[in-house]
């Protein structure tokens, strides 16, 4: 009997956090962001021993937002100023942790009484004009295995808002609270129209990004050309429908007449690992470095040959090696993994509109957006390709997670990593059509004799002083 594949949304929902057993803690590494209504109850809370601690840990935001949209899961996650936020102790742990790592306020106090922002971490779920879309955040790691390891992860089954309400499918008992917190925080949002062709455009990108009959990285170029002939469109440079468009390069990419353009693009491995690095370096002193993501870094430097007189000729030459023999092998045999990475940040940064191109109004900047894809990406399969070379033939699920996780955490996390990935990427000249080729592209690189940019991280790293993360 042929069974149904639950929608994106509805897959994403049936995550469950593990607690004190998981290998990090999401009330370590940045500042808790509190909600108005959160904050207000916890004014008023019966005196006891964890309402003392919970009014010494709490400050007011100099800049608090009364909206409740804007005080959730956008704060933690760099698109908003949160109303209030718990102070972090001396070891980068919330305060109100127990023990064994879990949530005193949860515990004696229940679920009624946690702030928007951590009753719903790690899912990250938008609402516009009638339609939901779900996401988790890959900093948390169990959310990280739930997403990238399902080889059969739902693609997200999209409807227009007059066939299909958000709210008519009814979750288990479980997650009643969870999605009342859900519709309360997004509300705003749910009214808003959804900008127009929508749902056209979000499902060719979907499309094609499950479309193995072309490499992952020829993909990812189509839908770079996609976005910049929207934004022609949209411009009124090329006088086509939306819909027309979308139907004749569906036609162009099942033909694989864009396929002999695609083997002419320049090539230059050396570039392409030049930014990758530049990336990799971009926060390092402007954001919390946890010990899991300084181990990420050293692994991904030592397997692209990092030490003493190396030269980015001579780390090319080693990344090409640990592509080759360690990263194709693997994810040629987990094809889903960085698909899954793709779908997942597609459906968490609103692409090709972003967060502003969604607002009422406003004309979305899709090659910009695809610029940001693609530099998140690129980061991540970067750092990918030298923990592969790290760990040779050893290398597994266990270790993309392990890469992914505590990456997620360092850099989507921070409100500055898009503008400021963005801003290297016009820098390098790598925002054009010929810059996204060289950054996706995984043919022969050309010879290189650049000087490498250090990235390392020094042990111990406390040593480093860097700013606390602000989320």
């Amino acid at each position: 009997m042929r069974t149904t594949l639950p929608t994106l949304s509805a897959y994403l929902e049936t995550f469950r956090c593990i607690g004190s057993d998981c290998e990090d803690t999401c009330c370590q590494g940045w500042n808790v962001p509190i909600d108005r209504i959160t904050y207000e109850k916890c004014q008023n809370l019966p005196a006891s021993p964890l309402a003392t601690l919970i009014s010494a840990s709490l400050t007011k935001c100099e800049s608090s937002a009364p909206s409740k949209t804007a005080t959730g899961v956008q704060a933690k996650t760099g698109n908003a100023t949160p109303f209030a936020q718990i102070r972090i102790d001396g070891a980068d742990h919330c305060p109100l942790l127990t023990g064994d790592r879990l949530c005193r306020v949860h515990a004696e106090l229940g679920e009624q009484m946690l702030s928007y922002a951590c009753s719903t971490y790690p899912r990250i779920v938008h609402e516009f004009g009638g339609l939901k879309e779900t996401a988790l955040a890959l900093s948390c790691p169990e959310a990280a295995r739930f997403v990238l390891l399902n080889p059969c992860l739902p693609i997200p089954n999209l409807k227009a808002p007059e066939t299909q309400s958000p709210r008519q499918s009814t979750p288990a008992p479980a997650l009643d609270p969870f999605v009342a917190a859900l519709e309360q925080g997004n509300a705003e949002d749910g009214a808003k129209p959804l900008p127009p062709d929508f749902i056209a455009i979000r499902e060719s990108v979907l499309e094609l990004v499950r479309l193995r009959s072309y490499p992952l990285w020829q993909r990812m170029f189509l839908l770079g050309l996609l976005c910049r002939r929207l934004d022609s469109i949209a411009r009124g440079e090329l006088k086509r429908s939306v819909p027309g468009f979308l139907a004749d390069f569906k036609t162009a990419v099942s033909t694989g007449s864009l396929r002999p353009a695609m083997e002419t693009l320049p090539v230059d491995r050396a570039a392409q690992l030049d930014v990758v690095l530049r990336l990799a370096g971009l926060m390092l002193h402007r954001s919390h470095v946890s010990p899991r993501f300084a181990e990420c870094i050293q692994a991904f430097t030592a397997g692209i040959g990092n030490g003493p007189g190396a030269t980015l000729e001579t780390l090319t030459r080693q990344y090409t090696r640990a592509h080759e023999f360690s990263f194709e092998p693997f994810f040629e045999r987990h094809p889903h993994v960085l698909e899954n990475y793709l779908v997942n940040t597609i459906v968490r940064c609103q692409f090709p509109f972003g967060r502003e191109g969604m607002e009422v109004g406003a004309e979305p900047q899709r090659a910009r957006e695809f610029a940001k894809l693609t530099a998140q990406f690129a980061l991540i399969r970067g750092l990918l390709i030298g923990v592969a070379g790290f760990h040779g033939a050893s290398f597994s699920t266990a270790h993309v997670v392990a890469v992914v996780q505590p990456a997620a955490k360092h850099f989507e996390h921070h409100p500055e990593f898009l503008k400021l990935s963005f801003e290297l990427l016009l820098e390098s000249q790598m925002d054009g059509a010929r810059g996204m080729a060289i950054l996706l592209s995984n043919a022969e690189q050309k010879p290189a004799t650049s000087v490498l940019p250090d990235i390392r991280v020094p042990s111990p790293y406390q040593n480093r002083p860097v700013a606390r993360q602000e989320v």
